[in-house]
């Protein structure tokens, strides 16, 4: 009669658990890399409606691609005592960010 015993077991645990921080690598840097669009959108959106404020849609669209992105809504409005209000969208990568700025 053939006796069981565990031994040999731990090779497919350690295959197990080697692709499943694999997995969740791969997850994790999917993830990582939707935050650091964002945050460049983000970056990108509010030198744009800066610039755009003081240097027109040009300078906005300048500014947008220098920090990796581009202008893709731009609605600028006459406020009150001659303020100018302008709100600018940019996307970066698959990230969208809108900024808003007021001038002269």
């Amino acid at each position: 009669m053939r006796r069981w015993t565990d031994g040999g077991q731990a090779a497919p645990l350690g295959a197990m658990v080697l692709g499943m921080a694999a997995v969740l690598g791969w997850a994790l840097a999917g993830v990582a890399s939707d935050a650091v669009d964002a945050a460049r959108a983000r970056t990108a959106a509010d030198a744009a409606a800066l610039a755009g404020v003081t240097g027109g849609r040009a300078a906005a669209e300048q500014l947008a691609a220098s920090n990796g992105g581009s202008v893709v809504s731009w609605t600028e409005r006459a406020g009150t005592g001659g303020i100018r209000e302008l709100v600018v969208s940019v996307r970066v990568g698959d990230a969208t960010a809108q900024a808003a700025a007021t001038g002269e």
